[in-house]
């Protein structure tokens, strides 16, 4: 799994943060406890569900993945795509037919805050490979935004992993 150093100070093992490691046995370098502690990423696979901006122009892609039970949760979103990023996802999306699994849900701007998101749902058709942090919540979505890698349209959701 590549690593990054994490920029958080340490509070407790590995700063508290979950998703993060310290190499064993490692005493002294950088931080109050004596040692770097690491973020852990991986790549994973999820479906588009909706986008912020338009279809022409999508600025950020909201994921999702199909439980067991065959119910499309929300995992996470990307953070603002590139011009270039936004313009390869765009001739790749449909919009969002009647009886969308997401229709009149509502997306927070961030974590705490009230202010809700203007979103378009678009067919969750379109696969998309995202560079994650291992952090998720009770419920399975990441903790920190998704990383748009590269679309893949070369699957299909039905080739994704359940929740």
């Amino acid at each position: 799994m590549p690593v990054g150093l994490c920029t958080r100070s340490s509070r407790s093992i590995c700063c508290g943060c979950p998703g993060r490691t310290r190499p064993l046995g490692r005493i002294g370098g950088a931080g109050p406890r004596g040692s770097p502690c690491y973020k852990v990423r991986e790549t994973s696979e999820a479906i588009v569900g909706a986008i912020t901006g338009s279809l022409a122009d999508p600025r950020t892609l909201l994921l999702g993945r199909y439980d067991t039970e065959g119910r499309f949760r929300y995992v996470g979103r990307t953070p603002t795509l590139a011009q270039a990023a936004g313009a390869a996802v765009a001739g790749l999306l449909a919009a969002g037919r009647r009886g969308h699994p997401w229709t009149r849900w509502s997306f927070s701007a961030g974590w705490g805050s009230r202010e809700k998101l203007t979103v378009t749902l678009v067919e969750p058709e379109l696969v998309v490979e995202v560079g994650v942090d291992v952090a998720r919540d009770a419920s399975g979505r990441w903790r920190h935004p998704a990383r748009r890698h590269r679309a893949r349209p070369d699957l299909s959701p039905t080739d994704i992993a359940p929740l």
